[in-house]
């Protein structure tokens, strides 16, 4: 049974990244990590099991209308970030992901986002135990329990309700947003909230720490990405002329400088990826460099849930790049003023700004440390339920039938769903053992031809 779930893994990873697990890819390096790290890397995994009945859910799900969906739904894929893209200073609290949205079921985002938290919480209980690798942690800190998890798993669904509830009461709470982080719960949220806020366009630290600034050197003279061999490839006098050529038309200022991006994210292998530094091209001061802003134009693929069910909406036939654009509007209450795709040599690109503030959420942000064991996990779930539930029913702006479905069936299934998403990443862990095991053979393998030839 494990040979057949190891091909089975191999088989979806290589659909998608174009390559069989191999010691030679960064992405599924980094994925032998923990558990939660192979989760975040393999969404395609998860419909898969969904469509082969692996991951079965509670029959009151077959009532909730579809709707624009994450698609790749997990802890990390929430956190702080400016509204409209680079053009607001307002931060929210929001998900942060949209390469694998689609029109699609609710239920999907929230049975994957239940499976991160138990997935985060073992993350973090297995660094401190030595079992999984994981930088810049202090394995000092409490790690919250997994009734804590259990608990937070519950607030998440209750929020999300709750919400829906206030939906159908006032349709003007889709308009809501977290724009703020309150004092009243001990939570490492706080500090990432004001992270964002000075990083944000006029904060403090936005000449230094930005998004923009960590990318982009300045003075009276020059303006342009820094030389970073990691990060940033310089191009061809002729590529760069193509690429001005096919994108300037999409930007809103003066396009400065373009460079490759390399090695970013943890999904998106084989995808080019373009920055383009959009604004006045010599800013003299920190006044006239905070009018620029990086501009990704960036390959998509189709969105994880499609492959397995391509038929459930029409909608979803639209090309990747347009999918993820148009559920990308309906989902944020501002979305990005940029936000566009185009054709470019064959492929669909889409083009968004660069958050000038945006900050990610770890699992050992949110599962460890005194804050997170005294409340603050907890509290991270219901903002997620919260905001996750305002991004679903925005889906459907002329009435509330989906919000009205959704919290009158889920509300009935909450032990049900739980139990499933508990269950299921039980699963991930074995996956992720077999997936682990299956690339330290491979390296085991390259090792011994390196010293073969060597000798």
């Amino acid at each position: 049974m494990q040979q057949n779930r190891l091909q089975y893994i191999i088989e979806e990873i290589n659909r998608v990244d174009g390559q069989s697990p191999t010691v030679k890819l960064p992405k599924h390096l980094k994925m032998t990590a923990s558990p939660f790290v192979f989760f975040r890397g393999s969404a395609q995994l998860f419909y898969a099991d969904i469509e082969s009945g692996v991951i079965e859910f509670p029959a009151a799900c077959a009532h909730i209308p579809l709707t624009s969906i994450m698609g790749d739904c997990h802890t990390s894929n929430f956190g702080f970030l400016t509204e409209e893209g680079s053009h607001g200073d307002t931060v929210v609290f929001s998900p942060n992901d949209f390469d694998d949205a689609c029109v699609g079921k609710a239920q999907w985002d929230i049975i994957r986002f239940l499976t991160s938290l138990h997935l985060a919480q073992r993350h973090c209980h297995g660094v401190v135990k030595g079992n999984y690798i994981s930088d810049d942690v202090d394995i000092s800190k409490p790690v919250v329990s997994h009734q804590q998890v259990i608990n937070a798993q519950y607030a998440f669904i209750e929020q999300y309700v709750e919400t829906c509830n206030r939906v159908v009461e006032n349709g003007k709470v889709l308009n809501e947003a977290i724009d703020y982080c309150p004092d009243a719960i001990p939570s490492k949220l706080i500090k990432l909230y004001k992270k964002a806020r000075a990083r944000s366009a006029g904060g403090e630290d936005f000449a230094s720490k930005s998004a923009l600034a960590k990318a982009v050197f300045f003075n009276n003279k020059t303006l342009g990405f820094k030389p970073d061999n990691e990060k940033f490839a310089t191009l061809s006098k002729k590529e760069y002329k193509t690429l001005h050529e096919a994108f300037a038309p999409y930007m809103d200022d003066t396009v400065v400088d373009i460079v490759k991006r390399l090695n970013a994210g943890t999904g998106s292998v084989n995808m080019a990826r373009y920055y383009f530094l959009v604004g006045p091209s010599k800013p003299h001061n920190e006044t006239s460099f905070a009018h620029c802003h990086i501009v990704e134009v960036k390959q998509q693929r189709v969105a994880a849930p499609i492959h397995y069910f391509p038929s459930i909406n029409p909608v979803n036939r639209l090309n990747a790049a347009h999918l993820t654009a148009r559920c990308q509007r309906r989902m944020q209450r501002k979305p990005d003023l940029v936000l566009d795709e185009v054709k470019f040599e064959n492929a669909h690109y889409l083009i968004r700004s660069r958050h000038h503030a945006k900050v990610g959420i770890d699992p050992q942000d949110i599962a460890m440390g005194t804050k997170a064991v005294n409340g603050g996990f907890e509290y991270f779930a219901k903002l997620c339920g919260y905001s996750l539930a305002l991004a679903h029913c925005r889906g459907d702006r002329r009435s509330t039938r989906y919000a009205y479905s959704a919290s009158h069936n889920l509300s009935q299934i909450k032990c049900l769903l739980i139990k499933i998403a508990n269950l299921y990443a039980e699963q991930v862990v074995e996956d992720h053992a077999l997936f682990s095991e299956h690339i330290q053979l491979k390296k085991l393998g390259g090792n011994r031809i390196a010293k073969s030839e060597a000798s």
